[in-house]
């Protein structure tokens, strides 16, 4: 405001000097100039700042130390080169030096973000004193853990603590914080049974915690603009280029469907379920009756349902049948089936 008031009252004196009142047009436009500062200001120094540290809160540490290490390149190649360039003619010296500057400067930072894993993999190779791990005589290259952002409702479901135990995820399992205030919201519910199902979520993040060789870690990073955690999380994986660790359906197709990696736990579990094919048998007790009239539902063991024609005179009872029909969904696995003839005559 100060510095717009200042060139405001220079402005209006020498304005004011064609019509022979300087004092008059230099308060006049050092007004004007103290107002257009007071509103411009924040514009030029509070707004840009903020959206610089929402930018960078937004940034993984990864790409921030391989940003910063591509900045510092670019800059050092722009050095070279500004030799030759300090020798032409003016004005050419005085401008294309500091142009070299800035775009040596972007493209590192480009370049070097652009192949952030590979760098972290030569770095991790460098600093280990070996580019390459042995396993059975055969070399493997060393890859970073890719970060794998967690759902609320993975975290709830429980499961994923036992698939973290056998060791077959590989990867930094990435909760936001947003994530876990959702999961206190629901462990702070009125209602008896979403309260029970956040403390369970609760307690699964502490035995993850606990699982050797499976890192878990806290991020702040959010995604500005969007409300909603599924929204918030599609923005994040889109921006860390990680997939997203899921068992609810709606994300599901509405992560496919902006590009994103979804590892959906329900897929995982049907594609280690026991595969019935038309016309193969199985054993099971069949429980209660089915929506449709003389229908029965049974489950195997693992939880998949079975839908059984003419299996309600059946009910409670183990009976042997055939599979008609498989059907097979992200949110689950359905068998229909008939009772067999045999099981039928006796």
């Amino acid at each position: 405001m100060v510095a717009f008031s200042i060139g405001g009252v220079f402005l209006g004196a020498s304005v004011g000097q064609l019509v022979l009142e300087p004092e008059l047009y230099a308060i006049v436009f050092g007004l004007v100039g103290a107002l257009t500062g007071l509103i411009v200001t924040p514009w030029l120094t509070v707004r840009p700042i903020r959206a610089i540290r929402a930018r960078l809160l937004n940034l993984s540490a990864r790409k921030l130390v391989v940003g910063t290490g591509g900045l510092m390149a670019g800059l050092l190649v722009s050095a070279l080169v500004t030799f030759p360039l300090v020798q032409l003619p003016s004005p050419l010296r005085d401008y294309l030096p500091a142009l070299t500057a800035v775009l040596f400067g972007y493209l590192g930072i480009v370049v070097f973000s652009m192949r952030t894993d590979d760098i972290f993999e030569a770095a991790a190779a460098l600093f280990s004193g070996s580019g390459v791990v042995s396993d059975g005589g055969v070399g493997k290259t060393k890859r970073t853990l890719q970060p794998i952002l967690m759902d609320t409702s993975v975290i709830i479901d429980g499961r994923i603590a036992d698939i973290a135990r056998t060791g077959f995820i590989f990867g930094e399992l990435l909760i936001p914080r947003f994530v876990l205030n959702e999961l206190q919201y629901v462990a702070d519910s009125a209602d008896g049974l979403r309260r029970q199902r956040g403390r369970r979520g609760l307690e699964v993040l502490s035995e993850l915690q606990k699982i050797p060789g499976v890192p878990v870690r806290i991020t702040d990073m959010d995604a500005k603009g969007t409300r909603e955690v599924d929204a918030k999380l599609v923005v994040l994986a889109r921006e860390l280029d990680c997939p997203i660790l899921t068992n609810d359906y709606n994300l599901n197709r509405v992560a496919e469907l902006q590009g994103v990696t979804v590892l959906n736990i329900n897929d995982l579990a049907n594609a280690v379920k026991v595969v019935f094919l038309p016309g193969e048998t199985l054993d099971v007790e069949i429980i209660q009756a089915g929506k449709e009239p003389g229908q029965g539902v049974g489950y195997l063991e693992d939880g998949t349902m079975v839908v059984v024609e003419d299996g309600e005179p059946f009910i409670g009872l183990k009976t042997h049948v055939m599979v008609t029909k498989v059907l097979q969904t992200s949110a689950g696995r359905m068998i229909f089936a008939r009772v067999t003839a045999k099981e039928r005559e006796t």
